[in-house]
């Protein structure tokens, strides 16, 4: 499974991909609303830190505008992923742009019907929203489930699956579980992949041991260099 960051917090993405565990980044209005820089000058760095996928998203309803739009975006670098919203109109932008050989990630889906169409149109991913259908006591992973079969059903479909808007782990377990593609994550999340207790336990113990016996790893190399020397 890909890992993807949701931020445009270039910090936060410098830092965790210097774990080599990030694969892509995904962005929204939202996100770089957030940041208060320009869209285009974050985008631009994100490129520059991480050489997977960067989604970078149209903000116009309109085919034409979102088109233009989404050319401009897509000529910052050549890892941009231009995101359309999955409309009528989105979906058609997805056919041109896929057309011109251009990666797509089809945002705001919330029904295999949805996912089906998306797939249709060429869309490189699509981004079901499992933490926004939890949230109305529908069942996210179910919708990712769905998809998954149905994507495997036909192998002239080369849309990945992305699961967007997860919330905490259990979330991003699940979706591998059934297969899914990539997952687009906070990066509180992904932090929180490295935490049990029984971890944290296990190496105050052996700490506890090592400290017993005095001895330090990089003071006996310089000791047997020295020794060496003489």
């Amino acid at each position: 499974m890909k890992f993807f960051i949701d931020t445009a917090d270039t910090k936060d993405i410098r830092e965790l991909a210097a774990t080599g565990l990030l694969d892509g980044v995904t962005t929204n209005p939202t996100l770089i609303a957030k940041s208060g820089r320009k869209m285009l000058d974050v985008i631009a760095e994100i490129c520059d830190i991480v050489p997977g996928p960067v989604s970078a998203e149209a903000v116009s309803t309109d085919h034409a505008t979102m088109l233009a739009e989404g050319r401009k975006l897509a000529a910052i670098a050549p890892n941009v992923t231009v995101k359309v919203p999955l409309t009528p109109d989105g979906l058609k932008t997805c056919k041109v742009l896929t057309d011109e050989g251009r990666q797509v990630n089809v945002t705001l889906c919330f029904s295999a019907g949805q996912a089906i169409l998306a797939a249709k149109a060429g869309a490189t991913f699509i981004s079901p929203f499992v933490g926004r259908l939890d949230d109305i006591s529908q069942d996210g992973m179910q919708l990712i489930a769905d998809i998954c079969q149905i994507y495997k059903q036909y192998p002239a479909f080369k849309t990945e699956v992305l699961v967007a808007s997860i919330r905490h782990p259990v979330h991003l377990i699940a979706a591998a579980k059934l297969g899914a593609h990539v997952a687009t994550l906070p990066g509180s999340v992904i932090r929180q992949l490295y935490q049990h207790p029984l971890t944290d336990k296990g190496l105050a113990s052996f700490l506890a041991d090592w400290a017993k016996t005095g001895q330090s790893i990089l003071d006996d190399d310089k000791a047997g260099k020295s020794a060496a020397a003489e």
